[in-house]
């Protein structure tokens, strides 16, 4: 039985620190590179075998569904239990990394089919970690949930580069760093998952402690981005290497200090009750409004938000809805250019002369750009919708198109092409899973939240299996033939991808604005309406 200090010691803030924590270690599947030479070489795969266990990684790593249903899985009284879906997630990483460093320290040997099994295991881990932080975060902070989603999104976007400090300073092998990610992800879990938990939005909060948060996140990125150059461009000794190692883990642990005095700081005041928001609507209407609840109800019908004003859609729901295949379709275009874009872009560096050390150097800052759009654009979307009622499908509109001017930019195979272009894709590429996660929510409503966000996500993978392997691959694959050489080399071996994806991603904010345009009143009188019932201090 839990004793008043440890109660005391749950509230939405240590809930937030304990999330952002798990977040930090969780992104164990943007670490392949590290040791996929290990795995490789171990079990006698040729590039295609090694593709094969990819193209599982990804699927495991953007096919929630899982996860969603059990988050949305509730006692009667309807409290959840993030708690079971983080300790899900914890198993599942062990299920898969452990036995997956069995076969390649040669205990277990695995035939391929069996080790697309264990990757398969070990990406789901990453859903349901993420899953857990992003439902309960953003029912704590209904209010701002861009931001909160931002938050927890960025971090998981930088846990691969964490994590590659954490290999890099311990100076561990390929091999053992399997064995890392089996422990560290799940004893991290293990030890925090007791403060994840849903706590009740009655109260009010000083903002200050969450742009407190947000201010961290940044420095962290900020950090490693000086890190990650540093390490590209001097030779660092290992005492420096575990100096910035120990600075890094101190900046991770710095939300526990907001923590401290943001509990300490609330407790000591008198908090008022403000409503509580569970749905993606307003708080149920009394009689006396019902004359204005009967109209927003029908308004909200007639554009398919929503079956009724006091519902929330579950999964099969949201799919009979136009708006969530438009959502869908948005996000397979800029998902699938940007991780085709992050997948290949060791080969479009190779095929326009870049060194092998310039192309290390982009693919450790992609981490970067990804983290920065993610934070910012929840962020931002926040910020516009609580001031203007602006609806965030329109910044999915806006980043598609300028996510379409990076992939022009890269087509071009000018000098700095890679650099520029990576950069503005990496941005909005991050965005978007800011963005979706926030959209589900608010048009579909909060019950069932993580199964639909997670449904929506699997339009990644889609998206990347269409581009990557049926555009970029397809054209390279073509292109080298015609040099009869294995690498293509000049700037025609992507140039047509890139030209394509280009066209897909502006589609893509066509249909994102066609969204805008379905949800804008939506937004303007439910969603901006619903904010205004939420005081802070």
């Amino acid at each position: 039985m839990a004793t008043p200090s440890s109660r005391a010691a749950r509230t939405r803030w240590s809930a937030l620190a304990a999330s952002a924590l798990i977040q930090c270690f969780a992104g164990s599947s943007y670490c392949f590179g590290v040791y996929s030479p290990a795995l490789k070489a171990s079990q006698g795969y040729d590039q295609s075998a090694l593709d094969a266990v990819a193209i599982f990684k990804d699927v495991g790593a953007n096919a929630g569904i899982l996860s969603g249903f059990l988050a949305a899985w509730a006692p009667a009284g309807g409290h959840r239990r993030p708690w079971l879906v983080l300790l899900a997630g914890a198993a599942l990483c062990v299920a898969g990394y452990l036995p997956m460093w069995l076969a390649v320290k040669g205990f277990a040997p695995a035939p391929l089919p069996l080790m697309c099994f264990y990757m398969l295991l070990a990406a789901q881990a990453q859903t349901f970690l993420n899953t857990a932080d992003v439902v309960t975060a953003v029912e704590n902070f209904s209010d701002r949930r861009g931001t909160v989603i931002g938050i927890m999104k960025g971090f998981l976007g930088l846990s691969g580069a964490i994590l590659v400090q954490v290999h890099s300073t311990l100076h561990i092998d390929p091999g053992s760093f399997i064995l890392m990610l089996a422990i560290l992800p799940t004893a991290i879990t293990l030890l925090l998952m007791y403060f994840v938990d849903v706590h009740s939005s009655h109260r009010r909060y000083n903002k200050k402690f969450l742009d407190a948060f947000s201010l961290i996140a940044i420095t962290v990125a900020g950090y490693l981005m000086v890190v990650i150059i540093f390490d590209q461009v001097f030779v660092i000794s290992s005492a420096v290497q575990s100096a910035c190692f120990v600075i890094l883990l101190l900046l991770v642990m710095s939300p526990v200090a907001v923590v401290v005095k943001a509990q300490k700081t609330e407790s000591s005041d008198q908090e008022e009750p403000i409503s509580e928001e569970r749905t993606g609507l307003l708080p149920e209407e009394t009689a006396e409004d019902s004359e204005n609840a009967s109209s927003s109800t029908a308004f909200v019908g007639s554009t398919e938000d929503i079956s009724s004003g006091k519902e929330n859609l579950n999964v099969v729901q949201a799919m009979c809805k136009l708006n969530f295949w438009l959502l869908f379709l948005a996000m397979s275009c800029a998902m699938g250019s940007g991780l085709a874009t992050v997948n290949n872009i060791s080969q479009i560096g190779g095929s326009l002369g870049y060194t092998s050390r310039e192309t290390s150097t982009l693919v450790s800052l992609w981490s970067i750009w990804n983290f920065s759009g993610r934070f910012g654009a929840g962020y931002i979307s926040d910020h516009f919708l609580r001031s203007r009622g602006l609806g965030r499908p329109f910044f999915i509109g806006a980043t598609l198109m300028v996510m379409s001017i990076g992939h022009a930019i890269i087509s071009s195979g000018l000098p700095a092409s890679l650099y520029i272009g990576s950069v503005l894709v990496g941005l909005c590429y991050g965005s978007q899973w800011a963005l979706m996660p926030s959209i589900t929510s608010e048009i579909f409503g909060l019950n069932h939240f993580g199964t639909i966000f997670n449904t929506v996500a699997v339009a990644s993978p889609v998206g990347s299996y269409i581009l990557s392997v049926r555009v970029v691959g397809y054209i390279y694959d073509r292109e080298s033939t015609i040099q009869g050489k294995l690498a293509c080399a000049g700037k025609h071996c992507f140039a047509l991808s890139f030209v394509i994806m280009a066209c897909v991603c502006i589609f893509g904010s066509a249909v994102a604005f066609m969204l805008f345009i379905r949800t804008r009143k939506f937004y303007s009188r439910v969603v901006y309406a619903r904010l205004q019932c939420f005081v802070e201090k």
